[in-house]
């Protein structure tokens, strides 16, 4: 019984890596594909897909004692990997002739601390982690205080949340490491955490799948969640959430027999920080394909190598 039990939680895992490891071609689909339809399927739904996950994974804990684990579990990759991307930024431009993005120092110091909105080129996807971040420490916050999602009383604090998400996104695209997209994010993580307390039946496959056509097709205005763009209120994130529960639902399926797509998945994070770098310096001298390629290999490698090493505890 042991056995079965430690199997049953294992798939259960699976699962969760499968899905991280589709939203996380997706992100690197879009930004290898920089415009047009593919780019915009891609967008429809890739981000909400990892704060869904997140929401999903939340439990309540000591607010203090979670604070401090994210603020050091969060923040000390995203240094690193800052640091070392910058690093690279300066060798690489150089070499082809360019200044690096940020090559007035120390003025650059400002932007590269606020970040958000002010890192772009191969630095574009820092939004994500700190915006996740706050949002799981506001999210956890109010778990501690209700912790069953479906209370009522959520209800009283989501629809300000979502007001200030439209509202932010309509005033401003300035967003100091990503903060911007917080409201949005908090939603997002309710969702997934309510999630799991829905009974799954067959019968939603169809308005899903319908819901999510209209967002993958193009049908609804896409998003840009980094810029709080949320494009038609409440369709086009319906579209993507209803997107993110299909895959959900599929990852559960196939998870058994899927096992590269959950390495890839556990590699989710490395993959993140890396791939727009890989796209950024290689652009100009190779093809999409080969490029969604490498965006995908080269990040994996580099997980694999970092976990094998004491960088880990930098960088993981």
């Amino acid at each position: 019984m042991e056995n079965r039990g430690h199997s049953q939680a294992h798939a259960r895992l699976d699962w969760i890596d499968v899905a991280r490891s589709i939203g996380i071609v997706a992100v690197v689909v879009g930004h290898v594909w920089t415009r047009g339809p593919l780019r915009d399927a891609m967008y429809a739904f890739h981000m909400p897909l990892f704060f869904l996950l997140s929401g999903m994974l939340s439990r309540p804990c000591p607010v203090l004692a979670f604070t401090r684990r994210q603020l050091a579990g969060q923040m000390r990759p995203y240094v690193a990997f800052l640091i070392l991307l910058i690093v690279a930024d300066q060798i690489m431009e150089r070499l082809k002739g360019h200044l690096p993005i940020f090559h007035t120092w120390p003025d650059d110091i400002v932007p590269v601390l606020l970040g958000g909105s002010w890192l772009r080129g191969p630095f574009t996807i820092f939004w994500f982690v700190p915006c996740l971040m706050v949002a799981r420490i506001l999210f956890n916050l109010a778990l501690t205080r209700w912790p069953d999602p479906l209370d009522r009383r959520w209800a009283a604090l989501l629809l300000p949340m979502v007001l200030l998400a439209y509202a932010l996104g309509w005033w401003t695209q300035v967003s100091p490491l990503g903060l911007i997209s917080v409201p949005m994010a908090f939603v997002l993580l309710w969702m997934g955490a309510a999630w799991p307390h829905m009974r799954w039946h067959n019968g939603l496959i169809l308005p899903l799948g319908l819901l999510a056509a209209a967002g993958l097709s193009g049908l609804l205005p896409t998003l840009n969640m980094k810029a709080a763009d949320y494009g038609a209120p409440l369709l086009s994130i319906g579209a993507a959430v209803a997107a993110s529960c299909l895959i959900f639902r599929l990852s559960e399926r196939i998870a058994p027999f899927a096992v590269p797509l959950a390495m890839l998945g556990r590699a989710s994070l490395v993959v993140m920080y890396l791939h727009v770098a890989i796209i950024h310096y290689l652009s100009p001298y190779l093809g999409k394909a080969v490029l969604l390629g490498l965006a995908l290999v080269l990040p994996f490698a580099a997980y694999h190598l970092i976990r094998a090493t004491p960088l880990r505890r930098l960088f993981l």
